[in-house]
């Protein structure tokens, strides 16, 4: 119950913080939200986007899955979780950019690196980072040769990089971005040294990014 009690606690403060001092913005935020950015992040516990950029509530509109994959745009069955929160965040809530931030020592990556993510007991991880694999077809052609490690968090940054592909495959998302009102960024999260790239469609790159 230690756990639980924690959260119980830290609830209190929280509610202490916005609700008794920051009246003014709760009162707003009761009637409607505005977020001008969407974050797509990794499930990783590690890996808040609210924490890592400092936000309060109201300034991000989140959406978490296990290694911050976006699915290529499809119609028919299924239950499109990531595509249903895209489509409300782009066309409901109007965001300006959309962010997807990866990071290092992914999981998800590592599991599909290493091709034991079909384990798993009910089959879902496998299903879903098949999303996933042409990256890690790229990096193992282009970096056999390198240590697994190397090849993984090549894989986590290939990966960043095709959910902005896919992104792309969405025709509202299109529409926006062509028309200048939506931008995308591809962000990584590097846990071992805390430092966040950003990357560079001009000289396709990562570099790190500082506040202007």
């Amino acid at each position: 119950m230690h756990d639980i009690e924690k959260f119980i606690t830290g609830f209190k403060q929280f509610q202490s913080l916005y609700f008794g001092e920051n009246r003014e913005l709760f009162n707003r935020l009761r009637k409607t939200q505005q977020p001008r950015t969407l974050i797509i992040s990794c499930c990783d516990s590690r890996v808040d986007p609210a924490i890592l950029t400092n936000s309060e509530p109201g300034d991000i509109f989140v959406v978490r899955n296990v290694a911050n994959l976006v699915p290529p745009c499809e119609v028919g069955g299924g239950h499109h979780g990531i595509s249903a929160a895209l489509e409300f965040g782009v066309c409901s809530l109007g965001v300006k950019h959309i962010i997807i931030l990866g990071h290092s020592q992914c999981g998800g990556i590592r599991a599909l690196m290493e091709d034991s993510y079909g384990s798993a007991e009910g089959g879902y991880i496998a299903q879903w980072m098949h999303i996933a694999e042409p990256a890690r077809d790229k990096v193992r052609k282009e970096l056999s040769h390198k240590p697994i490690e190397l090849q993984a968090r090549a894989c986590e940054q290939a990966a960043v990089l095709l959910s902005l592909e896919n992104l792309l495959s969405f025709p509202w998302i299109e529409k926006r971005v062509s028309a200048g009102t939506l931008s995308l960024h591809g962000w990584y999260f590097d846990l071992d040294n805390g430092e966040l790239s950003g990357y560079d469609a001009a000289t396709k790159t990562l570099n790190i990014l500082q506040a202007e």
